[in-house]
Formats: structure tokens, sequence, C-alpha cells
């Protein structure tokens, strides 16, 4: 087995003068659901198209399931790509669709009344494209997609135009095809917290570059403790632990609550230290930053 789906060395694109893409390095691993997140504008998008052949690039070097993007075709669909504005026919049916790009499809092949249930459209076999909502026509181009049972999948913006029940569906639907077919994914979105529910990898794409990049229960576990403690004297503490520890973004909250983030301490030994210091705790809260945070910070180089 290849020990990537996807690499890419050193990819730069400029769009006539301005340089969208700087030397970016990707990796994807069999098996992994990758997300790249970024502001809008970071070339997420001109990266998947990079990817999948669809816009030329200046330097660097992609390979996709151990190929040229250019040569993509020779895979019988083991790639694919869904983009945030499908390209479908609006005259033709929902069926209609699917059964014609079934023509092309490489074997084995889905039928088409499977993945309408997958996607749950089979109500909608026979409304034609235009008469379909957005968030409709999103799992229309989904589901052409996985005729093919392809064993890498791109997907850009992938929950745009969804409902909340049409997100809940798309993120089951991620985690069935790579629990029960091992489909690897690169997924493109601006919304955080549904990329954190099932993705194993982030990427974060600032200013043409990778950032940071690595698995996401190992960035989670590295970032900072953030503490809520309630106690006697507040400003005293404050001033205690300023002196005894390396806590950062100390403050004192307008109900007088004690706020602060602190790397290689536990929970419990701020609270021995504060104990031992003469101060009665009597509430402490602790949480880890979610994927929101580190990518705050990344954009803003801290923890980087």
């Amino acid at each position: 087995m290849a020990t990537s789906v996807l690499s890419i060395n050193g990819l730069r694109k400029r769009f006539g003068a301005t340089e969208v893409l700087k030397g970016l390095n990707l990796e994807v691993i069999p098996g992994a659901i990758h997300g790249l997140v970024g502001l809008n504008g970071s070339g997420k998008t001109t990266t998947m198209e990079c990817v999948l052949g669809m816009q030329t690039f200046h330097d660097g070097e992609i390979r996709i399931m151990g190929r040229d993007p250019l040569q993509l075709w020779q895979g019988g669909g083991d790639v694919v790509g869904i983009f945030d504005n499908p390209a479908i026919h609006q005259h033709l049916t929902v069926r209609q669709v699917l059964e014609h790009a079934r023509l092309l499809c490489p074997q084995p092949c889905r039928s088409a009344s499977e993945v309408e249930r997958l996607l749950g459209i089979s109500s909608y076999s026979n409304y034609r494209i235009k008469q379909l909502s957005l968030g409709n026509r999103r799992r229309v181009s989904i589901a052409h997609a996985l005729l093919g049972q392809p064993a890498f999948i791109v997907m850009d913006e992938p929950f745009n135009g969804l409902d909340a029940g049409g997100v809940e569906d798309v993120l089951a639907l991620i985690l069935k095809l790579n629990r029960e077919e091992g489909s690897s994914f690169l997924l493109s979105s601006h919304q955080l917290a549904y990329l954190e529910r099932i993705c194993t990898h982030i990427s974060i794409l600032h200013q043409g570059r990778i950032s940071r990049s690595g698995q996401l229960k190992e960035l989670v576990s590295t970032q900072q403790l953030q503490l809520t403690i309630v106690c006697d004297r507040p400003e005293a503490a404050q001033a205690f632990l300023a002196h005894h520890t390396k806590a950062e973004d100390l403050t004192i909250d307008s109900a007088g609550r004690l706020t602060l983030k602190l790397e290689n301490m536990q929970a419990a030994e701020i609270n021995r230290l504060l104990v031992n210091g003469g101060f009665a705790v009597s509430e402490l809260g602790a949480k880890t930053q979610d994927l929101s945070q580190i990518f705050h910070d990344s954009l803003t180089g801290r923890a980087l």
C-alpha cells in the first residue's frame, strides 16, 4: 500500500502577479479524514483544483494515488472531487443524472437506487435538478461521485447549503465510508465544529502555506489548558499564580472568577498550589482548547 494517497511538495500557484500558493506541503495518509481549513481566499479551493488536475501550477509536485493529477483518468474512478457549485444538467431528473453517470462508471459500480438511499434522496428520484433545493442538489452531486466506489474523495465545502439534518447525514456518510470501506478524504471547510467531529487529521492553510498540520487528537492535546477558578481573594490569588507559575492570560472576570491558560500543568496541581498557599478554592473548571482556538492561535502566530 502507498504511504500516502496524496503528497504535495513545494506547490506554487500564481494568478497574474499574485502568488496564491507559496510552497505548500501537504500529505494525506491512507484511511485518513483530513480537514483543510483556512480563511476565505487562503487558497483551499485552488489547492484542491490543482490536486484534481483542474488548475495548472507553476512549481512543485503533486502525487495523488501515486499518479500525476493529469493521469487520474488511468485510475478507473478511484479519485473523485465534489465541489461547492456542482455542474449538473438542470433539466434531467435525479435518476436520469445517476443512470447517465453509470454509463461511464468503472466496475464495480453502485446502482442509482443505492446511492439515492445513501444520500436520502430516493423520494426525489423523478424530480428535475432545477426543482431541487440547493441542499438536495448537493446530495445529488455526492451521490453522483459515490457511484464508482472511489478510494479517495476530495470535497470542497461539503456542508454548504445543507440544513441541520443534511449535515448530520453527510457526517454519518463520511464516517461510514471511511470505517466500512476504507475511503480516504480531503475535506475543505470553514465549518470547524463539523470537521472536529469527524477528522483524524487537520492542516491549516494560511497565506499560501500550511502553518500547522497533524493528527487532530495530538494538536488538541498539545494545546494549553484553560482554567476557571472561584476562590477567596481573587486578586491575591492572581498575583500568587503569576509569581509561582508560567500562566498566561491571568484575568479576573466581572463575576470575580479567575481565568488563566497553562502548559504542562494539570488542574489538580493548580488546586494544590492554591490550597497550600492559603486560598479557599470553591470551584475549578478545566478544558482543553478546541479546533477553533487552534486555528486562531495558528493564524496569530501562537503555538507554532
